[in-house]
């Protein structure tokens, strides 16, 4: 497969290219180009064709492009999920599920193109300009570079670039290197519904061979990353010298507290659903730590130990399958030191911790945490749940805010006061209470805290954050 440039395939100017593999066998699925600073430059000069030209595209006509490019998806569902299964490793029910929920957000997108809407301001509020008459217009922020992850690419591309199509932007995507595949379908797709080639540029490749073009050029206006929070630091780093706009949707270590009148086999289900299966754990806002309150410890923990042994791990096309692989053996390894130095430090494996199986890591639960170890203080990008306990509740909110990063967390309770009090002194971008933090409808505002993100996504406050606001003032008006 190759690059999408000016609405053509196309394969990188030095012809270097690199191979996309199947993280379940390590087989070759397809070939990509390996883009570099000359692609880049193609891709802006484009991009720069795109801002005039998406921008005096009306409203109505971005949202045909988007329902239709809805409609294509939903005709290819099953197709595209198993090419992101292969690409992937998620199990195949959970890539359909991603395609299901990337199409519905097509959708949504196409609705909110035709919302997009000012104000009238009364100048008859300050004594003399009675005369005037003022409001304000939306219009696209111009030029915006779309940085995808590998976990949920498919998804997390529909949380950013149709709502940069929607606005008028002129978008320049930088694809997940280790799973471009089925994205860049998608972006077929969209130029099959009626996008114009100058709207949407795609590139594969590594950044190291990029070059630093994408993130300083002073003709981008905006990047929506979506990542860890050390990479966001060294883009923000480089950003800064054209003041460019930042939306940063990086990292947690989501803390999930369960209070001794929770409904213990829900929140048992709760950390096998929302971190030890669902994306092998690969997920930003998964159950990250799990705090227990102590005089329910014992029983929650036993509920969590039986359901986690019968997880079932293993090829991901298989529909009886529950866990598949990592993403790549070096990111096994890497969660795999991070539990190993966990259990020198004290820590207690009750279920796997065991080093992985070329991309297999085997879904473990460690006891025995303290907060300075590697699994509480630092994201753990693999099926890993810590289980630690708490007195009360100062004791879980302590716990939880203790912590660099601040994204999602849960609370299970059937005291819907004590879930409120808990979840408004928590330091995070969203709280679920009686459900995994591993929650996010488009529909729903989703960023983090501290150094969990910068902004907010959703189908509303992505295409304002692609916009600009305009204050049009008109004197002797009235």
């Amino acid at each position: 497969m190759k690059m999408l440039i000016g609405g053509e395939w196309v394969d990188a100017a030095t012809g270097a290219s690199y191979s996309v593999r199947n993280p379940a066998t390590g087989d070759v699925i397809d070939t990509v180009p390996q883009a570099g600073t000359a692609d880049v430059r193609r891709a802006l000069e484009w991009a720069r064709r795109g801002r005039r030209i998406m921008a005096e595209l009306p409203a109505h006509r971005r949202s045909e492009i988007l329902r239709r490019t809805a409609d294509l998806i939903d005709n290819e569902l099953e197709p595209l999920a198993r090419r992101l299964t292969e690409e992937n490793g998620k199990t195949i029910r959970q890539c359909r599920a991603e395609m299901v929920t990337t199409q519905r957000l097509f959708v949504d997108f196409a609705e909110e193109a035709k919302r997009i809407r000012g104000s009238y301001l009364p100048m008859d509020g300050v004594p003399g300009l009675e005369h005037m008459l003022a409001y304000t217009v939306r219009q696209p922020v111009g030029i915006v570079v779309g940085i995808i992850p590998f976990n949920y690419p498919a998804e997390l591309f529909a949380h950013k670039i149709p709502g940069a199509l929607a606005a008028g932007a002129s978008v320049v995507v930088k694809l997940p290197e280790q799973c471009p595949l089925t994205v860049l379908r998608i972006g077929e797709l969209l130029l099959e519904a009626g996008l114009p080639p100058e709207g949407m540029q795609m590139l594969t490749g590594f950044p190291a061979d990029l070059g630093d073009e994408l993130l300083t050029s002073p003709d981008v206006r905006l990047i929506s990353f979506t990542g860890s929070a050390v990479a966001a630091k060294a883009i923000a780093g480089k950003a800064a010298h054209s003041l460019t706009r930042l939306a940063f949707e990086l990292g947690g270590t989501d803390a999930m507290i369960v209070l001794e009148d929770a409904d213990l086999e829900a929140a048992a289900d709760a950390v096998v659903q929302g971190r030890l299966t669902n994306g092998a754990g690969q997920i930003c806002c998964a159950v990250k730590r799990v705090l227990v309150q102590e005089n329910v410890y014992d029983a929650f923990l036993e509920k969590l130990v039986a359901r986690s042994d019968a997880i079932k791990m293993g090829d991901p096309m298989s529909e009886e399958t529950d866990l598949g692989p990592l993403i790549s053996a070096a990111a096994a390894e890497r969660a795999y030191q991070q539990v190993d130095e966990s259990l020198s430090m004290g820590a207690r494996s009750v279920v796997g911790g065991q080093k992985p199986t070329g991309n297999y890591f085997a879904p473990t639960v460690l006891v025995d945490v303290t907060p300075d170890m590697p699994v509480m203080k630092d994201e753990v990008f693999a099926p890993v749940a810590p289980v630690c306990r708490f007195s009360d509740l100062d004791a879980a909110v302590a716990m939880a805010n203790d912590s660099a990063y601040g994204l999602q967390a849960s609370v299970f309770s059937s005291n819907i006061s004590n879930a409120l009090r808990i979840a408004h002194r928590l330091e995070v971008g969203g709280v679920v209470i009686n459900g995994s933090g591993a929650f996010r409808p488009g529909n729903v505002p989703f960023g983090g805290a501290k150094q969990s993100g910068i902004g907010r996504e959703s189908i509303v406050d992505t295409v304002l954050e692609m916009t600009e606001e305009k204050t049009i003032v008109i004197n002797n008006a009235i």
